[in-house]
């Protein structure tokens, strides 16, 4: 297995052992509003990147943080009258709810960063006693002239760096170099409900933005993991993976670095994978554009969200990615072709392995693994997997396909075809009556009560009520 590593710049060998467990952290949702399709195209790369892993004998200890508490959650607070607690619990809500659609494997943890203070805290406070972090009138700040490495990842330079300029907001031009806030004290005139805060050695306030991933994956994927304990950053482990999008390389990726590197003294992760940004129309999506969409739009148009899935698919990770309702469409029925193939299966409930598929078949499958550990190539795993499909020799090819290729591609195809096999096996009397109710919401009343009859004659009695259509069986099949 190969990947890409934004550290280096190059694709490089995974080179851990099989079978031996991969920590893997991807920076999750922020909880002020539904996530966009946007991030969704991230989470389902991310999503794969785990499948590959898992496929190839990896045990992978999963961790995604739930930004709870930001500036953009408090103005959504404030905005919304609401306390930041009810703006998250919704929206999180939300993505989870979302997050199933996409079939996407759920992490092993999410923790919330307003569950983790302490562990940022301790890290805050290392940082002071090392004299990499200062206090200000406003809060604590991370001192970037101090940390020789910083910009390794995003290759900037510091020759811009103007020596004590600082930024406390959470987000930020992407040039401005600067020294950012890993804690914000409260403002004096802040609402206890609307501006949160908690109480710390170097002064009340709130995280900022940055610190948390640091804390929180030092805390799960560190050697010393124990989510009933504080974390022990002096035994941390480097990470063996983490991902975001590539808008997160500066300054969100590039600050935890600093941080975390600078606390412990040692190499904070050792790949770096980044999604690349997907486009509407062509152009960056933007409130100004109103071309930000969300999985709620797409189920309005009339599209099953997993076409959005496979539409992610059709192009590389590391590519731009433009997305258009034609593309969605053409995406939408390409997949279900594929599912209809699925339906096909529906004989064979159980979808068993049971040989050896034929030669071509084992080729093309070749090619998928090869593919898709060449650096997650979806495109080419794709074009493998439809060469294979027009070389089956027989249904048992299919089925083979169609499910090893699948536990990468995350659409679930022998769930389509089991649900297929169930519904053709129904009873009878069941068609017979979602028949009838078809032919009275059609006003095809005599026909309905035709069925009825026949119904009765089989031992089925059918009643209308003011609460809808009611039946019982007066006897066993």
């Amino acid at each position: 297995m190969q990947i890409f590593n934004y550290l280096t710049r190059k694709i490089e060998p995974f080179d851990k052992r099989q079978g031996e467990g991969v920590g893997l952290y991807t920076c999750g949702p922020t909880v002020y509003d539904y996530v966009h399709i946007g991030n969704w195209r991230t989470f389902v790369f991310e999503d794969v990147l785990k499948r590959v892993l898992q496929f190839n004998g990896y045990k992978v200890k999963h961790v995604m943080n739930i930004t709870d508490i930001d500036d953009k959650i408090i103005k959504a607070s404030s905005d919304q009258h609401l306390a930041f607690s009810e703006i998250g619990a919704k929206y999180e809500k939300g993505f989870f709810e979302d997050l199933k659609k996409l079939n996407i494997i759920r992490a092993n943890f999410y923790p919330r960063a307003t569950e983790n203070i302490s562990s940022m805290v301790q890290t805050i406070e290392l940082l002071l006693r090392k004299d990499n972090a200062y206090k200000t009138e406003d809060g604590v700040y991370f001192s970037v002239e101090k940390f020789k490495n910083y910009g390794r990842l995003s290759r900037l330079s510091k020759a811009g760096l103007k020596k004590g300029a600082r930024i406390n907001a959470d987000l930020y031009d992407k040039e401005n170099w600067a020294d950012f806030a890993l804690w914000k004290f409260s403002p004096p005139t802040s609402s206890p409900g609307l501006e949160p805060s908690w109480k710390a050695p170097f002064g009340k306030g709130r995280p900022g933005w940055h610190i948390e991933c640091s804390a929180m994956s030092m805390e799960y994927l560190g050697e010393s993991f124990d989510p009933s304990t504080k974390l022990r950053i002096n035994r941390f482990k480097t990470i063996d993976i983490h991902t975001g999008g590539v808008d997160l390389l500066f300054p969100h990726h590039e600050n935890e670095i600093a941080q975390s590197e600078a606390a412990t003294g040692k190499k904070f992760v050792r790949f770096w994978l980044e999604g690349e940004h997907l486009l509407v129309d062509g152009q960056k999506m933007a409130k100004s554009l109103k071309n930000i969409f969300t999985l709620e739009d797409i189920k309005k148009r009339g599209f099953d969200p997993l076409a959005l899935r496979y539409l992610f698919l059709t192009a590389h990770y590391r590519s731009k990615l433009n997305f258009t309702w034609d593309s969605l469409r053409a995406a939408f029925i390409s997949l279900y072709k594929l599912f209809g193939k699925a339906n096909d299966m529906a004989q064979y409930p159980t979808w068993t392995l049971g040989r050896e598929p034929s030669t071509k078949v084992q080729k093309r499958y070749q090619e998928f693994t090869e593919a898709i550990n060449n650096d997650l190539d979806m495109p080419v795993a794709l074009a493998a997997f439809y060469k294979g499909l027009d070389e089956v020799a027989d249904n048992y090819d299919e089925i083979f396909l169609l499910k090893r290729c699948d536990e990468i591609f995350g659409f679930d195809f022998e769930g389509v075809g089991r649900r297929a096999y169930e519904l053709s096996h129904r009873p009878k009397y069941i068609k017979m009556i979602e028949r009838r109710e078809a032919l009275k919401r059609a006003g095809r009343f005599e026909e309905a009560d035709e069925i009825r009859k026949e119904l009765n004659k089989m031992g089925v009695v059918v009643e209308d009520t003011v609460e809808g259509t009611k039946w019982r069986k007066l006897k066993d099949d």
